[in-house]
């Protein structure tokens, strides 16, 4: 039996009996899970393995700790959009404006009318590349922007949505570096994540490698297939696994952008700069950054007793919350809703009520908001199960959350 550590607060053991339930029944290996209500930390746990073995490459057990830190996949994408739409709220980016106004080599291949907006609906129809970057493009930063730049739409824009899985953090990025003359990853550290206090980055700082758990493919437990909570069907459609199969897809295409696979595991993938794909942070800090966009969040970088405003003023939220982005995905081949730069809540990508907002990551890692609830929420995992927009566990984790709210 895996030790859990950590807290509850009274009314939340249900999401602690949820989290020990993925060790054992759902092939958890190492995890972390956080919830912050209206403000107040209530749950804050973690346990199992942070560095487990993988075939080939041996290694002791290494305890997940009330600070590991896991590399995040997509949840990355919620931050990047965060310090897209902080620009347009101080009034230095127009989502409006062609990007191209932003960043002249844009309008390359007829995309000189594409809005900023449709870069964070994932509607600007560059979700893929014609010629997949090499790792040492995308850790250079400027051949991936380049080729971003140089690539002709697979759609007419903004006629239809799809995901853009690697693509998303050069577009946001890079009209990041213009309009503001810092990276993503920079402007985050200096104006969200240091102000809060949060152990979460895009580039990891040098000498914190050691503290980042180890990421392991995993296939979906025995336990998952079938339906999951609340009926949610958890084996893929035939369809989508045909998209992912084929080559030539636009699915199997926007998912190979890097070839080969970019491993996040590799200390030079975590130190770069890769704002849709390489975040690194703790549960706590995911799910109090969340918190931090609707309202306020207690904890280090707050003033004891007094909690900041939140980050987000009506107006941003709203554009956060869209709807942008609604129906067939052309990526992903099942309906998906999003704001800007974020998933909503939907069949496809399940949080806590229609007002929800935020990002999940391949493999299994979410973390969001939930304005009506007064909700930030943050679960990381070494344990990289197929999908994309969440699993078995943290559906069973959010259906505990559900428990608990209605009980209250």
């Amino acid at each position: 039996m895996v030790e859990i550590r950590g807290e509850t607060a009274p009314g939340y053991e249900p999401v602690r009996a949820a989290f020990e339930r993925n060790f054992r029944d759902f092939g958890e290996l190492g995890a972390a899970v956080a919830l912050y209500v209206h403000g107040r930390k209530v749950v804050d746990l973690w346990g199992g393995d942070a560095r487990p073995e993988v075939a080939g490459r041996p290694a002791p057990a290494e305890a997940w700790t009330a600070d590991t830190a896991q590399a995040l996949r997509s949840v990355t994408k919620g931050c990047t959009a965060a310090v897209a739409l902080l620009l347009a709220q101080r009034g230095l980016l127009d989502l409006d404006a062609p990007v191209a106004e932003y960043w002249p080599e844009f309008k390359a291949a007829g995309k000189e009318r594409i809005p900023v907006r449709w870069l964070l609906s994932h509607r600007a129809g560059l979700p893929a590349l014609d010629t997949p970057l090499r790792v040492a493009d995308v850790l250079a930063w400027e051949p991936a922007v380049a080729a971003v730049a140089a690539q002709a739409p697979a759609w007419e824009p903004g006629s239809a949505h799809g995901y853009h899985p690697y693509t998303f953090g050069w577009l946001v990025g890079e009209v990041v570096r213009r309009v503001s003359g810092r990276t993503v990853g920079r402007f985050f550290a200096e104006e969200i994540a240091q102000p809060l206090g949060l152990d979460l980055w895009i580039g990891l700082p040098a000498g914190l490698a050691p503290r980042v758990g180890r990421l392991v493919d995993l296939p979906a437990p025995q336990a998952a297939v079938g339906q999951g909570p609340s009926g949610l069907r958890l084996r893929p459609k035939p369809s989508v696994v045909a998209a992912y199969q084929d080559p030539t897809s636009l699915t199997a295409r926007a998912f190979g952008a890097v070839e080969p696979r970019l491993d996040l595991n590799d200390p030079a993938a975590q130190a770069a700069e890769i704002p849709g794909a390489n975040g690194i942070g703790t549960a706590r800090s995911v799910a109090r950054f969340y918190a931090a966009l609707i309202g306020a969040a207690e904890g280090q970088g707050a003033v004891p007793g007094q909690l900041p405003p939140a980050l987000f003023t009506p107006g941003t939220l709203a554009e956060a919350m869209g709807p942008a982005s609604d129906g067939p995905d052309r990526v992903l081949i099942v309906n998906s809703r999003f704001g800007h730069g974020y998933f909503r809540h939907s069949s496809t990508s399940p949080m806590t009520s229609p007002a929800a907002f935020g990002h999940p990551g391949r493999g299994g890692s979410l973390g969001f908001a939930d304005p009506e609830l007064g909700l930030g929420f943050g679960y990381v995992t070494c344990g990289m199960q197929p999908g994309v927009t969440g699993d078995i566990r943290s559906r069973s984790l959010l259906a505990a959350v559900r428990s608990c709210l209605r009980a209250a």
